[in-house]
């Protein structure tokens, strides 16, 4: 394998050295082609089969194309031709704007000989585009004292052309007052002027009209205009004048803010900014002024705030209108406000005894207020009242002073805070009121102990927890306050395990959050069983308490263990032998494993990982049997690595792996003439082991192929004997049966053996296997013996048990090595 591996890294390193040729050859062999912009679909660019000296047949067998690097295809071979063609529009602005020289690269590739041709393109300029303005009309405002030479600013044409397709002049059209001006400034731009020529006058001519042309120097020359229209500004020779030299109005002290009193009007027959009018405000009192407001532009006046008559029934001010000239002109504004009943009762709370008490007994003053209406007869007379189904009544004392009485005796627990609303109503026409919210609290005694929301709690908590993490909040309410209200959680003590609560769980005094001591461990215990006490601060204290069951929920944190095969300490792997002869289905072993965790945490089931030949074995998914899946093979190899995978159903799942080795032989000779095709490791240490191993086998079947000598040898001894005595067959016949195995059974045993040796040639503990089950049927009893073997031998057979080296089945099975 390693020679062709190195034959295609060396194949693969002459491709790239070509390729890397070729790029060099086509970087400095660029083709060139020009052509000029906005030309049909379909125009040919050039030959490019004859400028790579490639046969037109021959261009697509070669799968020669454009590579443009996922641009837009401006470009396209033509097959049939040979040549490079337009794929559609180049416009030379879209794609390069004002760069000059507009080049389009990409690359031809030649596909059968990996070659990149370089292509470039320059697109050159055609007058497509003329000189355009922003707008087509402008208006530009002189005054008619403008001094001859002023220069007026025009706005500039663009043109996206480049050179003398580009913008070149400007013309004016012919005026005898206006003449043009061009500056080019630094970067090469032509700026537009305006120049005034001769004075001009309003009365004579206000308007001009004016058409500046921008044109370029392409072929055909290309150009556009803009209409100017030049409006002549008139000096400000005229004052405002006010249409009244004094305004009156009346208006009720109730209006709201905002509310528009009249308009004053100035007029100003000049035009433009001199005939244009400010309005403001010129002499005013400086606590009337924030009363009202006045828009400078259209002269209205009105409140800004509300008016009272009681303060002031009468306001004076004058007016100022100023024209953009800075002409003024006058006038003066008299407003009179009108009584009302505009002014709400006032409530003034003089005494207020909060909190009071919750036994505190019936006719208790809480409340002193008074309630008075600036307004003078009927509209300052007040009556004062409170909202039903209190209890408190209203009592009116002296003059216009109320106190608010407890009609009952109170409970804070059930209402801590009264909010009470005394509504006060004048006699005025029509009537006005006014509502005063006042807050009554309830001072608490302690007379409610703290009292939990459930009778019992239940908390469901992952184990593995960090230490510190906070468990669960339990709350006690106590329906009174202040002191009477604080609650102080404590644990009632107890012991886990041997253990004091104290250790594994903690509560916090104040917030009665419960905070885990320790790390817990599921399968450690499940549940802890704890009593919460909750004491108030009352004097005297009460308290209550409550069963809390903490229940650890299973997490996923053990890995399945692996019960069955077990791993040699030194990390080698069990061998598990396999019969040749094995059936479909044939149980080879069994792998055991168990879970710490409970419920789909501790639910396992069972994959074939990897396998060194798939398809020879299965695994149950849910039992963990390795069987056969098909009936071996002669060509199926002595050893198979299965690597089986134990995986639960926990969430993040956890796997384990246990790597089996399966010898597959009808004999324990085959096993041996097979053990040196196995790999031998790397390591000295593993390889003395190895070594060991072979020794220890070889001498097993050394003692094993005696074992076989001897009984072929007693068996021919045997038959000699049998022969000699023929003649005395009455005397023979009557012999009992040998217990002993013939050479039939010791080919079953041998056999039997050889299905069920378990080797491993990286272990120090290799050890051989035997199954029960299996050697029971592979003994020959003594009645088959005596009908079906002429061979046996009685029990009164002159040849001593000592003589015949079997090896009892048991002896056999418990030997390791």
């Amino acid at each position: 394998m390693a020679a062709p591996k190195g034959c295609q890294h060396h194949r693969r390193l002459v491709l790239l050295c070509i390729f890397v040729g070729t790029l060099w050859e086509s970087r400095a062999s660029q083709i060139r082609y020009s052509m000029p912009e906005e030309t049909e679909k379909g125009y040919i660019v050039g030959n490019i089969s004859k400028d790579l000296s490639l046969q037109l047949r021959k261009l697509e067998e070669r799968g020669v194309r454009i590579l443009s690097r996922g641009k837009t295809q401006l470009f396209a071979l033509n097959p049939k031709s040979g040549s490079l063609v337009t794929a559609g529009r180049v416009d030379r602005e879209e794609l390069c704007a004002q760069s000059a020289p507009c080049l389009v690269n990409f690359k031809v590739l030649v596909e059968d000989r990996v070659q990149l041709y370089g292509i470039e393109i320059e697109v050159t300029d055609i007058n497509d585009n003329a000189p355009k303005f922003q707008a087509e009309n402008l208006e530009v405002k002189i005054n008619e004292i403008a001094a001859p030479g002023t220069r007026f600013p025009l706005p500039e044409a663009v043109d996206p052309d480049l050179g003398v397709n580009s913008l070149q002049s400007y013309q004016l059209s012919p005026n005898h007052r206006f003449s043009l001006d061009v500056q080019t400034g630094d970067d090469g731009t032509i700026n537009p002027e305006l120049v005034l020529e001769r004075a001009l006058d309003r009365e004579e001519e206000a308007a001009h009209h004016l058409v500046l042309t921008a044109s370029d120097g392409g072929d055909p020359r290309r150009s556009s205009t803009v209409r100017i229209h030049v409006s002549v500004l008139d000096t400000n020779d005229n004052a405002p004048v006010f249409a009244q030299p004094v305004y009156r109005v009346k208006v009720l002290e109730n209006v709201p803010p905002g509310t528009q009193l009249l308009t004053v009007r100035a007029a100003d027959p000049d035009e433009g900014t001199n005939g244009k009018v400010a309005y403001k405000f010129w002499k005013i009192n400086e606590k009337q002024s924030p009363l009202f407001q006045l828009n400078e532009n259209t002269g209205e006046i009105a409140t800004a705030k509300r008016l009272d008559y009681e303060e002031c029934a009468f306001y004076e001010m004058e007016i100022q209108a100023e024209d953009g000239g800075g002409l003024k002109g006058w006038t003066k504004v008299l407003i009179s406000v009108e009584d009302v009943n505009d002014n709400r009762p006032e409530v003034t709370i003089t005494s207020l005894f909060s909190p009071v008490r919750e036994d505190a007994p019936p006719g208790t003053v809480m409340v002193l207020f008074n309630a008075h209406d600036r307004d003078s007869r009927k509209n300052g007379q007040v009556i004062c009242s409170i909202q039903e189904n209190l209890p408190f009544k209203l009592e009116n004392s002296i003059d216009d002073y109320y106190r608010l009485l407890t009609a009952q005796i109170l409970d804070r627990e059930k209402v801590s805070e009264y909010n009470i609303t005394v509504k006060a109503t004048d006699r005025g026409t029509p009537p006005l009121s006014t509502e005063t919210r006042i807050t009554l609290h309830v001072a608490d005694i302690n007379d409610n102990p703290p009292a939990f929301s459930h009778p019992s709690y239940s908390v469901y908590l992952p184990e593995n927890n960090p230490r510190g993490t906070s468990i669960f909040s339990v709350t006690a309410l106590d329906p009174d306050s202040e002191e009477n209200a604080r609650v102080i959680y404590a644990l009632t003590e107890d012991t886990i395990q041997g253990a004091p609560l104290s250790s594994y769980i903690s509560i916090n005094s104040d917030t009665g959050v419960l905070y885990a001591l320790q790390s817990f461990d599921y399968e450690q215990f499940q549940d802890l069983q704890m009593r919460v006490t909750a004491s108030d601060s009352g004097n005297p204290p009460l308290s209550n308490n409550v069963s809390l069951s903490l229940f650890l929920l299973d997490q996923n944190d053990n890995v399945p263990e692996i019960l069955y095969p077990t791993l040699p300490t030194d990390g080698s792997t069990g061998v598990e032998l396999t019969p040749r002869s094995a059936e479909p289905g044939y149980l080879v072993t069994k792998v055991v494993a168990v879970d710490r965790d409970s419920g789909q945490n501790a639910w396992l089931s069972y994959h074939l990982l990897k396998a060194s030949e798939l398809g020879l074995f299965i695994v149950g998914v849910h039992t963990g049997e390795v069987r056969t899946a098909r009936a071996l093979q002669d060509r199926d190899a002595l050893k198979q690595s299965l690597v089986v995978a134990v995986q639960d159903h926990g969430q993040p799942p956890l796997s384990a792996t246990v790597t089996l080795t399966v010898a597959v032989a009808d004999s324990i000779p085959d096993v041996l003439a097979d053990l040196s095709s196995l790999e031998v490791p790397a390591d000295p240490e593993a390889s003395g082991l190895t070594l060991y191993l072979v020794v220890a086998v070889a001498v097993v079947s050394c003692v094993f192929l005696a074992f076989v000598i001897v009984l072929l040898v007693l068996r021919l001894r045997r038959w000699h004997m049998s022969h000699l005595l023929q003649t005395s067959g009455s005397m023979l016949s009557s012999l009992p049966a040998s217990h002993f195995v013939g050479v039939d059974g010791v080919q079953a045993f041998l056999q039997a053996y050889s299905q069920e040796v378990s080797l491993t040639k990286d272990s120090r503990k290799s050890h051989l296997i035997f199954p029960q089950p299996n050697y029971a049927d592979m003994l020959i009893s003594q009645e088959s013996c005596e009908k079906s073997n002429p061979l046996c031998v009685s029990d009164e057979s002159k040849f001593p048990i000592e003589d015949a080296p079997l090896v009892p089945v048991s002896s056999v099975s418990s030997f390791f090595f």
